[in-house]
């Protein structure tokens, strides 16, 4: 059986479709499962060692460039290479139209089928023109989570039930950056799109001494200059965090897989985090905690809600849950 996942962005939302791959070969172990996504994310789909091919999408890129004969022969080399598989079942779970073009594009055998969503849910950019390329579409409740809904196209289109907890299939990565420290280490993963989502800086400043007192050294990732610049702000009132340098999406995967401890907005790379099942305390500030809460582990610890930060407290009691101290 050959399928075809088609997810491009964002990094949570294609972390989010990645149980979609172990519930498939569960159900069926010899299937070939390909992936159509941004090409920014190639990498972190590459770790799932289910999915056989991916294809680097770059709408962004190629918009850029259509005026030059690269951009162009870029563009058509993708949905040539896409072209030369024919599958038994076209999967597209993101509801927008450019997935839906995608989909439309992707050949499929006599007798196969493209499936994809029916509606949206709160609070998505779902576009309802993208089931003029489905050929089955999936209703799903509208507070349905981000892990599930991807699950419930699947399973709906194969026929069996989804009645496990998400398993991602992320393998480690060989990577050792110069960066990584020899000793157990927490990463906060501070920044995030939006002011509204960002945890208060002193907040974070107050965790670190808690963290001081376990010993644990604190890497500060960033992705903007901005982020970069808040970052060295809080280092300089904890003496027991770095800054790091600009890092790879490997290398950000890594920090995430291998942390002792993960703390974090609701932002991809605390869901990396959660993903490998790190021990990952999730801060919902100003987005509905149900959407994407890590649910699959209990070493994962959701906190706050839309419009209701986590409490200081609150963190300090998950950290000594997660991380009990030294007798």
């Amino acid at each position: 059986m050959k399928i075809l996942l088609v997810r491009v962005s964002s990094l949570g939302d294609v972390l989010h479709n990645m149980p979609i791959v172990d519930d498939l070969l569960q159900h069926y172990p010899e299937a070939q499962i390909d992936w159509v996504v941004e090409e920014a994310y190639v990498n972190l789909v590459k770790l799932n060692p289910g999915v056989r091919k991916v294809f680097p999408f770059a709408l962004r890129r190629w918009r850029k460039n259509l005026g030059d004969a690269l951009g162009k022969q870029e563009l058509q080399n993708f949905f040539k290479d896409l072209r030369r598989e024919e599958y038994d079942l076209v999967l597209e779970t993101q509801g927008l139209l450019k997935t839906g073009l995608i989909m439309g594009l992707a050949r499929i055998k006599a007798g196969g089928k493209k499936v994809g969503l029916a509606n949206g849910t709160e609070g998505s950019g779902y576009e309802a023109i993208s089931r003029v390329f489905h050929s089955e579409s999936v209703k799903v409740d509208s507070r349905t989570h981000a892990v599930l809904r991807g699950r419930l196209v699947a399973a709906q289109a194969c026929g069996y039930r989804v009645n496990t907890p998400a398993s991602f299939g992320l393998r480690g990565s060989a990577l050792h950056p110069a960066w990584m420290p020899a000793k157990p280490y927490a990463v906060f993963f501070h920044g995030t799109a939006g002011a509204s989502k960002k945890w208060a800086r002193s907040n974070w400043i107050s965790i670190a001494r808690t963290l001081m007192q376990k010993d644990m050294p604190i890497l500060l990732p960033w992705g903007s200059a901005e982020e970069k610049a808040e970052a060295e702000q809080m280092a300089a009132q904890m003496p027991n965090a770095t800054v790091l340098p600009q890092l790879s999406m490997q290398e950000a995967t890594v920090l995430a897989q291998r942390a002792a401890l993960a703390i974090g907005v609701d932002t991809g790379l605390t869901h990396i985090a959660a993903a490998y099942e790190t021990p990952t305390i999730e801060i919902y500030c100003d987005s509905p905690r149900w959407k994407t809460e890590g649910n699959w582990s209990s070493k994962i610890i959701n906190l706050g809600d839309q419009g209701k930060p986590a409490s200081v407290g609150e963190v300090e009691r998950a950290i000594h849950s997660l991380i009990p101290d030294k007798t």
